[in-house]
This record gives C-alpha cells, sequence and structure tokens, in this order.
C-alpha cells in the first residue's frame, strides 16, 4: 500500500477514452488524425476549430447501466397495524421510483424491484452511469476507462454491482450495444467493441514520451452529460504520482476536466492522443484546473493486450512501501527525492525470498534510480516476470545489493485483502526508576514520554500480542512528534531501523543519533491493528 500525503486524486465516473493505433483498417477508411507527425514548437493557435472539427467525429459517450445489491431496509413495524404503510413508503407493493442521474459524475439511482418485505434481505436496484471514450479503428474499437463501466474501485456500492450493458453513442446520437473485449483495473483501461454497419472515423495514440511542460493540448468529452464538449489547455507537470498504483504515472493538464470525462482523449496540436482523461484534483467535484491523464506510452500496450482477448501481466516484489519524505531522509542521513522505505514485506513473494526487510530503503531497481518520476512501483511492474534483477537498498546505514526474481502482481482485490504481519520479539519487563529516568531523557529529546508495552497494557490498546516494542504514554503538544500526528497509545516499534523493546534502548538510540550529530530520528510506529507506518520526527533543542 502506498501514502499518498499531498493529493487526493478523484476518478471522473464517467468519462473519456484513449485512442489506439488501427493495426488492420476497414477498406480505404484512414484515422482522423492520420499523417500528424511529432512536431517542433508551435506557437498558440489563432483557432482550435478546425482540429476540433477533424477529431470529435471519433470521440463517443458511453453510458450503462448496472444492477446494484443494496441492504433493505428493516421493517420494524411487521405484524402491527402500520406494516401496509411501511411497505407502500419503502419500496413494497408496485416497486419504488426512478431516480435519473445525468449528471456523469457518479453511479446514479434507479428503480427498486419491489416486493419489500422488511425482512432485511438484499434488494436490487438499477444504476446508471455516463462517461466518454473515443474509437481506435474503423470497425469499431473503441478505449475507456475501466472505471466508466466498472464504476469507481473504492465505491462499496460498485463492489456489488453487476454490469448489464453498455452503450455507445456517437456524435450524431447513433446509438450501438458495445460488448468488452478487455478491462484491466490497475492501468484502469477498458477496451469495448461496436459492429456498425460502415466504418467509423476514428483517431490513433501519438508519442506522449515527446509531451513538454507547457504544451498544448485539448479535451474531448461528455462532461456532465454535456456531449461534445471540448476544452484547451496546457501540459502543467508529466509523471505526476497521484497515488493510485503501479502505473502511478500521469500528464497533468489545466484544460478543464470533469465528471463525465473520464476515458475520453487528450490531443496534442497534431491531433494525436497523448493521453486519457482519468482523474482530477478536486475539494470541490468541479475543474479547479488541475486534471490527469493516462499517457499513451502507458495506455497503448495495455491496449495493444486487451484488444486481443488477453490479460495484463506486471511484475510484483511483494512489499508496502513509502515516500523517502524530507524527514525520513534526514533521519537516515539519505539523499533527498531518492529511493522509498519497506514498510512492510508479504511473505512468500519475491522481496521476502531475497531478504528484503521492512525499514530497507530501496534506492536502485535493475540499475535505475528510485525517484518521485520512476516509483519503485512502476519500475518492477515494468520488468519481466521471473527475471532476476538486483535491487539496491540502505539498511541501517549500510549498502547492500540483493537478487529477487520477479513474481506476478496478483489480482487487485487479492491485494486489497492482504494483511501485514507483526513483528517477533521478547518481551518488556516492568518499569522502574531507571527506566523512569530513561523515560525522561527520551521524552526531552523527542517531546514523548515513553513506557514499556506490557501484555496488559497490549491488550487495552488492540494490538497483537506479538508485537514489540514501546508505548507512547503523553506527548508534548509543542513537539514535532505532536505536528507529525503521534498520540498517546501509539506503538513505537522501531527507531532508526533498529527495533526498542524497552524504554532504555529507545533512550539510547536516540543518544547514539545525538552524538552522530542527527537532529531528525526515524520512528517506526503502529496505531492499534493499523498497518505500522514510518514518521520522520525532529529532535527537540536541549
Amino acid at each position: 500500500m502506498r501514502y499518498a500525503y499531498a493529493i487526493t486524486a478523484a476518478l471522473l465516473a464517467g468519462g473519456a477514452a484513449a485512442t489506439f493505433t488501427m493495426q488492420q483498417p476497414v477498406g480505404a477508411q484512414v484515422a482522423q488524425n492520420a499523417g500528424s507527425q511529432a512536431h517542433g514548437p508551435i506557437g498558440g493557435p489563432a483557432s482550435f476549430a478546425d482540429l476540433t472539427a477533424r477529431l470529435s467525429p471519433a470521440v463517443v459517450n458511453i453510458s450503462t447501466t448496472q444492477r446494484v445489491k443494496v441492504p433493505q431496509q428493516q421493517n420494524p413495524f411487521a405484524g402491527t397495524p402500520f406494516d401496509d404503510l411501511f411497505r407502500q413508503f419503502n419500496g413494497g407493493g408496485n416497486g419504488g421510483g426512478d431516480d435519473d442521474d445525468n449528471s456523469g459524475g457518479n453511479n446514479g439511482g434507479g428503480s427498486g424491484n419491489g416486493g419489500s418485505s422488511g425482512n432485511g434481505k438484499p434488494q436490487t436496484r438499477e444504476a446508471m452511469s455516463l462517461g466518454s471514450g473515443f474509437i481506435i479503428s474503423a470497425d469499431g474499437y473503441v478505449v475507456t476507462n475501466n472505471h466508466v463501466i466498472a464504476g469507481d474501485p473504492n465505491s462499496a456500492e460498485s463492489k456489488g454491482a453487476t454490469l448489464e450493458s453498455v452503450t455507445v453513442t456517437l456524435p450524431d446520437h447513433t446509438e450501438y450495444k458495445a460488448r468488452v473485449v478487455g478491462r484491466d483495473q490497475t492501468a484502469d483501461l477498458a477496451v469495448l467493441k461496436i459492429d456498425a454497419p460502415k466504418p467509423l472515423p476514428f483517431v490513433q495514440f501519438g508519442d506522449s514520451t515527446k509531451t513538454r511542460v507547457g504544451d498544448w493540448v485539448i479535451a474531448i468529452g461528455n462532461p456532465f452529460a454535456l456531449g461534445g464538449t471540448v476544452t484547451a489547455g496546457i501540459v502543467s507537470a508529466i509523471h505526476r504520482s497521484i497515488g493510485q498504483g503501479p502505473y502511478d504515472r500521469y500528464i497533468q493538464t489545466d484544460a478543464a476536466i470533469n465528471s463525465g470525462n473520464s476515458g475520453g482523449p487528450m490531443f496534442d496540436m497534431a491531433g494525436n492522443v497523448v493521453g486519457i482523461n482519468s482523474a482530477i484534483y478536486s475539494p470541490s467535484g468541479g475543474n479547479v484546473g488541475i486534471g490527469f491523464a493516462i499517457p499513451a506510452e502507458e495506455a497503448k500496450p495495455v491496449i495493444d493486450v486487451l484488444m486481443k482477448g488477453g490479460r495484463v501481466k506486471r511484475g510484483y516484489l511483494g512489499v508496502a512501501i513509502q515516500t523517502v519524505t524530507d524527514d525520513i531522509a534526514s533521519a537516515l542521513g539519505l539523499q533527498k527525492n531518492h529511493g522509498e522505505i519497506v514498510g512492510r514485506v508479504e511473505p512468500g513473494y519475491a522481496a521476502s525470498k531475497a531478504g528484503i526487510q521492512s525499514g530497507d530503503v530501496i534506492v536502485k531497481v535493475n540499475g535505475t534510480d528510485v525517484t518521485p518520476d520512476n516509483t519503485l512501483s512502476y519500475l518492477v511492474a515494468n520488468l519481466p516476470i521471473g527475471s532476476r534483477v538486483p535491487i539496491e537498498l540502505y539498511r541501517r546505514g549500510q549498502k547492500l545489493t540483493v537478487t529477487a526474481v520477479i513474481a506476478e502482481r496478483p489480482p487487485e482485490d487479492v491485494l486489497a485483502g492482504q494483511l501485514g504481519a507483526t513483528d517477533d520479539g521478547d518481551d518488556n519487563g516492568g518499569v522502574d526508576k531507571k527506566a523512569e529516568a530513561q523515560s525522561k531523557a527520551a521524552s526531552s529529546a523527542l517531546g514523548l514520554g515513553l513506557q514499556a508495552l506490557t501484555p496488559r497494557i497490549a491488550q487495552q490498546l488492540g494490538v497483537s500480542g506479538s508485537t514489540r516494542g514501546v508505548v507512547i504514554a503523553s506527548v508534548d503538544s509543542s513537539s514535532d512528534a505532536a505536528s507529525n500526528g503521534l498520540k498517546r497509545g501509539d506503538v513505537i516499534l522501531s527507531i532508526n531501523q533498529q527495533p526498542v523493546l524497552t524504554v532504555g534502548a529507545a533512550a539510547q538510540v536516540i543518544a547514539d543519533a545525538q552524538k552522530a550529530g542527527r537532529d531528525t530520528v526515524l520512528l517506526q510506529v503502529q496505531r492499534g491493528t493499523q498497518q505500522a507506518i514510518y514518521i520522520g520526527v525532529k529532535l527537540q533543542k536541549k
């Protein structure tokens, strides 16, 4: 699991899709953007009208109908004179009413199935969603986001939904029923197929590796169910990570992107599809000038596989990771913006077999630096399954290199259900005068009062009996520890990657850091049954 601190990305429920190079054109049909070449610097156009007129025929509206199982409300009046009245107003008898959702943003309400008896059994209703897509071949292959047809993977409602039908609507309002050829949740991509009596207009991918910050782009899609909407802007950033998985490498744009744009294309000024609009950053739910698109370089290989009915395979190490923040880098004496710290190692996978441990900082994979632009997940996901690769890491200040055999990434639902393991160690002793003095020393440096983690305290805190560490008994509200969210009852498992089984051990590690001239220490902290995380905490001045 990756911890994203700086940004929250919202999936654009419904939306725009990507384009793909046609391999076998039908008849004499050519791509709407055929002949477009990578271009050098081009000034701002006097108008986007000609480009829009050429590209819009290949951009489509996508709508779906789904069956969603929802818990049925219990009937508190069963067996009383009010039983019939409750049924009448809660979906019984003739069935519930319809709620149309034309916003293009969320899965909408639908019609109840009637027959509510108040017995608490799940009830099925119809839901709808709207989004965007684009045609990538004259014979009717269409690209969109997976979440357009499957719903937001973080939504409990989407997890219980069954897709019933997908409708693709062309700009001339012609509708076609589509079948799902392939879908990939990790990359958030899906390929559909429609059968038309004549060749269809289509577009193709460009080379997004040549996209530069400041380049003009336009987005065409179906925001808020307003079909055929065109917006323009520039590329604001590339290789943007927003915490969405191993293909977390987006193009950021200030072209207006809203709910319903998901799955739609982002074009450069040569008419090439360089991205697939997929997410926005929006505290309000509307456009604030920060949208994200899947780069063509990432989407095209996935679409290639899906068009052939295949399944996308990705490399997997089997670790939960955290970004090396400035505080963590300072605590470990490492370079900023370099490497990622291992929070958990999954038993039985490549990392475990290679000897990688929790607290290791991985800085290189197969000779490539791990950086914010080249994250560990991204690098590993693109490695061949079964390949043996060197992994360079730092462990307690020592540089090591291990060799891992890359495994295949499990399905997302399997990953979501995996639980972290607890650390093993010896039990702690009770608190005595010496421990109290050591606690005061630690409190003076960290702004934290510490005490031993006894079995009784572990039970009270709800942590596993096998957890080993020291407990935070008090927090100085003016300390950096408090600013980082540490609370009374949190368990510190290690300091500077050294297990701390006693308060004395904790105090000694802190003293060693002070002697070494460090102004920050790295704490591994567990709260209740949550996954332990690493936090860099500044030491207080004496």
